[in-house]
Order: C-alpha cells, then structure tokens, then sequence
C-alpha cells in the first residue's frame, strides 16, 4: 500500500501509461484525480477500481486549457486539501495528421501543435500544482517523456522529439528549483 492516504493527480488517465499509473496507485491505496478529455474513458476506468482499495474522482477536462486545469487543481485542494503527487502524462504525435512527417513535409501549424500538445498541459498543471506542494512542503511529480527525446529514435517526428527533449530538459532544471522545496 506504497500510496495509502496519497492524493494524486493524474493527466491522461483514461488511456495508456496515465490509465496504467492510476490502476496501480488506486491499487495501492490512492485517492487518484484522473484527468482525462474523453468521459467514456473515465466511466470506464472509475467502474473497473470501484472494488479497490484506493478511489478515483474523475475530472473531465482540456488539458490544453489554463483556465479549466487551475479549476480541476483548485477543486482537488478545496476538496483533499493537498496533492502528494502529480503525473503528467499527457503527449504524444498523433495529434497531427502525419505523425512521424519529416520536417520538410510538415507545417508550422502541425509543428505546433505537436510542441504545444506534449508541452502545455505539462506546464499548466506544474504552474498550479507547484504552489501548493511549496506550501505543504513536500510533493512527487512526474513528468512522462519519451527516448525520443534524446533525438535518436527515426520512428519520432521531430517536433516530438523537440517537445520531448524540452521535459528532459525541464525536469533537469526543476530538480535544482523544486529540490529546495521538498518537491522531487
């Protein structure tokens, strides 16, 4: 029971590495914030853990939307009055029509919206959970990336890799700004 009494704070629950991250907390105790844009998948994952240990309180919500994460953040500190931990698991490629395009076949509005896609929710949901764990004094985040992120993987677009390398990056950098903080 690595996570009884923890609450955390998952972005793309509903699918893929966020769903598997919220199965094993909930498994293992958790109270689990599964954000997610698609309701089905929430319906879905609330019903298969209603027999464990831990819960899941489901957000529906834009993780590309400033506004509608600092009110799914807002409500989690009003309701839990903490969040232990946040997992950014948000990203991918195939937001884009052509996802692995090679850079002289994409435009700048489907580069955007691949950097814009794995980076923006990330950063929303650090801005607004990051004053409340400095508050607390403690708190785990994860942020997902990927190998393409180091820019040797030819399957990945570039701009994933960009988007990727740039979590790298910030979670580098946030080590020496959070550490401090009791946040890692």
């Amino acid at each position: 029971m690595r996570f009884q009494n923890k609450v955390a704070l998952i972005t793309a629950a509903g699918a893929g590495i966020g769903k598997a991250t919220a199965e094993i907390m909930v498994r293992e105790g958790a109270t689990v914030i599964a954000v997610e844009n698609r309701e089905d998948r929430l319906d879905a994952l609330a019903a298969s853990l209603a027999s464990q240990p831990g819960r899941v309180v489901p957000q529906c919500i834009d993780a590309m939307d400033e506004a509608q994460v600092r009110e799914a953040v807002t409500q989690t500190i009003d309701e839990f009055g903490r969040i232990d931990i946040l997992v950014n698991a948000v990203g991918g490629s195939t937001v884009i029509r052509k996802p692995n395009a090679a850079i002289d076949e994409m435009t700048m509005t489907d580069w955007q919206k691949v950097i814009d896609f794995n980076l923006k929710p990330t950063f929303c949901f650090m801005n607004a959970v990051i004053p409340h764990m400095k508050a607390q004094g403690s708190g785990k985040i994860v942020n997902l990336a990927s190998i393409a992120g180091r820019g040797t993987n030819f399957e990945s677009s570039s701009p994933y890799a960009v988007a990727k390398g740039g979590i790298i990056a910030m979670v580098r950098r946030l080590s020496f700004e959070l550490g401090p903080h009791g946040i890692c």
